[in-house]
């Protein structure tokens, strides 16, 4: 049997400007879904980040 060995991500803190409607909407969302605001931002921004496409000007 292996051997469990629990691994914790590096984690920064970071700050950013959102319009105040914006932020409503994640707050509703994030509520909706059972999450935190900061877990439904990170997820939404791993999906924009694994499914952008860039084309080049």
């Amino acid at each position: 049997m292996s051997i469990f060995k629990p691994v914790k991500s590096e984690k920064l803190v970071i700050s950013i400007r959102l319009d105040s409607n914006i932020l409503e909407e994640i707050d509703q969302v994030s509520s909706k879904a059972g999450m935190s605001r900061n877990e439904f931002i990170v997820q939404s921004l791993r999906y924009a980040l694994d499914n952008l496409e860039i084309t080049e000007k």
